[in-house]
Formats: structure tokens, C-alpha cells, sequence
């Protein structure tokens, strides 16, 4: 019985197990520093998921993936070729599946403005590199991580540089018993640079006062106002009662 255990043991420990948990450990390795590189751009800008998530993310990704090229060293290689018959297309399916639900979390909504969606787009790239690293394609996970880090870093200098629409999400509370309308409401922030964004609007009646919920969007690049001005414009406005503006981001 001690026999029959100890051999048991030892096939844990012969040249090419050891020699398979040496490849293992380097792809695991390499995937880890290429999640970090990733990551480290989510940690400059102070999100809540950084280098630290984006390394476990690919280093697990990776490490799922590269065991399902070695089945027949699995549990010390005690297991027939049949038995260790692995699907890695259904190992994958898994992994970014999972990563799905991860990226999701970081989602956040706060009225009309979304964040998170880069960093959640991110996520999923990143468990895609640890994919590449596991399935032996190193060329190509160097590659994407490059860049997926190119992209995050100068991807918004780039839009900069490019003409575009900046959107404000407006509340506004008019008091009764003011009846603005939409055209009104419209010629109001026209004359700050923006107009409505036509199927974005929320009408909701409250006691003394009627909620409008929208989007702004500026009339050009350079020709929207600051908040500061607009908000200004709606304080002086009759029959509004309050109102809030934040950035529209997505």
C-alpha cells in the first residue's frame, strides 16, 4: 500500500511534469506582466480596477488555458488518454463568459451618464491576452496588449484631435404653474451652444413641479459653453426651480 502511494506521489515529480509545470509557469509568467502593462494605464487615471485586476484577470485567463494543452499530465498523469479528453474551444467559451459578468461590475449608471464601459471593454481584452499567451500564440498577445495600451493612453488624444459632439445630461424642476415647452427649453440652451438630443427626453410630475430629464448636445467642437455659463442661463430663467448638469459620458 506504502508502495503503490508513494509511486502514486512521485509521478508528480518526474522530468516531464516538471518539465510541462516549467512551461506552464512562463506562460502564466508572461501573461501576468502583459496584463500589468495593460493595467497600469486603468491605475494612472484612478479607476477602481487597476493593474492589480488586470493582471489576475490575464494570469487566470492564461492558466485556464495553457492546462488544456497538457491533459495527459493531469493528477501526476494517472489518468488515461480518454479521460482526460479536453474540448479547449468550450474552456475559453467559459473563461470569456465569466469575464463578461467581471466587466458588467464595473459598469455604472447615474441618471443619463454611463461610465465604466472602457474599463469593462478592457477586462475582456485583457482575458483575451491571457488566451493568446495560453494557446501559444506570444506574437499575437504581444501585439494586442500593445495595442490595447496604445489605444487606452492616446485613444482619447486622438479624439481630441477629431471633430466632435460633447453631451450634457440636463435635469430641470419647473415650478407651477410655469408650462415650458420643448421649444422653449430648446431656445434656451441654443443660445449657450446646444441643443436637444431629439428621443432623450423624461417628463416626470411631481408635487409643485414638473421634472424634465435630457440630453444636450453641442452645436459644434468649440461652440458649446462652459457648465458654468449654462448653468447660469437656467438659474436666471423663470419658473425653474433647480436643476442639475453632469457630462453625458458613455
Amino acid at each position: 500500500m506504502q508502495e503503490i502511494l508513494s509511486n502514486a506521489f512521485l509521478g508528480y515529480w518526474t522530468p516531464q511534469e516538471l518539465a510541462t509545470n516549467l512551461n506552464v509557469f512562463l506562460n502564466i509568467l508572461g501573461a501576468l506582466a502583459l496584463g500589468l502593462m495593460v493595467g497600469y494605464e486603468r491605475s494612472y487615471r484612478g479607476r477602481a480596477a487597476g493593474m492589480r485586476t488586470y493582471g489576475l484577470v490575464c494570469m487566470s485567463a492564461c492558466a485556464l488555458t495553457v492546462i488544456a494543452g497538457y491533459p495527459q499530465y493531469w493528477y501526476g498523469g494517472h489518468l488515461s488518454t480518454h479521460e482526460t479528453a479536453v474540448d479547449a474551444g468550450r474552456i475559453i467559451q467559459g473563461i470569456t463568459t465569466g469575464i463578461g459578468f467581471l466587466g458588467a461590475g464595473v459598469i455604472m449608471r447615474d441618471g443619463l451618464s454611463i461610465s465604466g464601459l472602457t474599463t469593462a471593454a478592457s477586462i475582456w481584452s485583457v482575458s483575451a491576452i491571457g488566451i493568446l499567451v495560453g494557446v501559444g500564440f506570444y506574437g499575437a498577445a504581444i501585439t494586442v496588449a500593445v495595442l490595447a495600451t496604445i489605444l487606452m493612453i492616446w485613444g482619447g488624444r486622438l479624439e481630441a484631435l477629431l471633430p466632435a459632439r460633447h453631451a450634457l445630461a440636463v435635469t430641470l424642476q419647473i415650478q407651477h404653474p410655469v408650462d415650458m415647452t420643448e421649444h422653449e427649453i430648446d431656445s434656451l440652451i441654443r443660445s449657450q451652444g446646444y441643443e436637444l438630443a431629439k428621443g432623450s427626453f423624461s417628463i416626470q410630475q411631481q408635487e409643485g413641479c414638473t421634472e424634465w430629464r435630457f440630453v444636450a448636445v453641442s452645436l459644434g467642437k468649440r461652440r458649446g459653453g462652459s457648465l458654468v455659463k449654462l448653468g447660469r442661463k437656467l438659474r436666471n430663467a423663470e419658473g425653474i426651480q433647480s436643476f442639475q448638469i453632469v457630462h453625458a459620458r458613455n
